[in-house]
């Protein structure tokens, strides 16, 4: 499977655009798959420091940089000669980083992103965004699933989802980041897998406070399926396949989620079940918790579809409308008795 340029796409060179946590992670993962691999952001001070250590001692300590991943301290450097462009940047700055490589992409060159969320002002999902930033004729996909980036980094056994509309660069993708550590599959169902990534954020947030209440199991697992009815019925609405809400990106992505400390959303719900704002809440984090921006965009999608999502709801009434966490849970089980289905 070759690119424009007449290389397979396993040996040209894939240039990861993000070195915070997820995308430190990613590229150590198809460097150490044995793709040729440029890791680049914007902190030039931060990437000296990691070509320097061979390591990313902020946001992935332990986890060491294979020989072919490169660490470049220019954007032109890492693009130059790559076929495919991984970004990996939290939402509210990922169209400002379309828009800075649009003008310096080549013909034949594919753009993945392991960004999660819809856009606050447009709310549009993520391949919405680059579909106006790049055009119809750029290769995309997004890379999605339940997948903590330190187990990434440390070699952990993981699998993971590549969707896009095109399933070539889809499969290229997959068969160049999994290895005996490392299992992709693939989808062209790009809408729920996106839908399911911007959601589950949303519900971590919920199993986090619930868990920080001692509401307990029973709780819990409520809330991870009523909450996976809800990105169902959101992601339908949207267009998305009913089958990707029971696979790694949505079912697997919403249970890791919810229940492991590693994932900050459940964390930042814990610390509002503590007593604490959501701004202290956040600092106490230090890292950007998706979930947070997430609920505001995914009330206004869900209100703007006629969608009932009142798991969601209740998070973005406690976030951005003051309602306190024990009201919530409150109008959460007074609600209307209804069939499950």
């Amino acid at each position: 499977m070759s690119g424009a340029d007449g290389v397979r796409s396993d040996q040209a060179p894939i240039a990861v655009l993000g070195t915070g946590s997820w995308g430190t992670a990613l590229a150590i993962q198809f460097a150490r798959a044995g793709r040729p691999t440029r890791l680049w952001g914007r902190d030039r001070s931060h990437t000296e420091v990691l070509a320097r250590d061979r390591k990313n001692h902020r946001y992935l300590p332990g986890a060491q940089f294979p020989d072919s991943l490169q660490v470049e301290d220019g954007l032109d450097g890492a693009l130059e000669g790559a076929l495919d462009v991984l970004i990996a940047v939290p939402s509210p700055a990922f169209r400002e980083v379309l828009s800075t490589i649009a003008p310096r992409l080549r013909q034949g060159q594919r753009i993945a992103w392991a960004t999660k969320g819809f856009e606050q002002d447009s709310l549009l999902l993520p391949h919405q965004v680059a579909r106006q930033a790049l055009g119809a004729e750029v290769p995309i996909a997004v890379l999605s699933g339940p997948t903590f980036a330190r187990e990434v980094g440390l070699g952990l056994p993981t699998a993971m989802t590549v969707a896009s509309p095109d399933p070539v660069f889809a499969r290229a993708l997959v068969l160049s980041i999994s290895g005996l550590n490392f299992r992709g599959y693939t989808s062209e169902d790009i809408v729920g897998v996106e839908v399911g990534g911007a959601v589950k954020n949303v519900i971590a947030i919920a199993t986090g406070i619930a868990d920080g209440m001692g509401f307990g199991a029973n709780t819990r697992t409520a809330l991870i399926t009523r909450g996976l009815a809800e990105m169902t019925r959101l992601g339908l609405a949207l267009g998305g396949h009913a089958s990707t809400f029971m696979g790694l990106a949505a079912l697997g992505d919403l249970v890791l989620t919810c229940t492991d400390d590693q994932s900050r959303n459940r964390r930042f719900g814990l610390g509002l079940a503590e007593g604490l704002s959501a701004q202290a809440a956040l600092a106490r984090i230090g890292q950007v918790v998706e979930g947070y921006d997430a609920a505001r965009a995914v009330h206004a999608v869900a209100e703007q579809r006629g969608v009932d999502m009142p798991i969601a709801e209740a998070v973005f009434q406690v976030l951005h409308a003051g309602l306190m966490p024990v009201e919530a849970a409150r109008a959460l089980m007074d609600r209307e008795l209804r069939p499950e289905h």
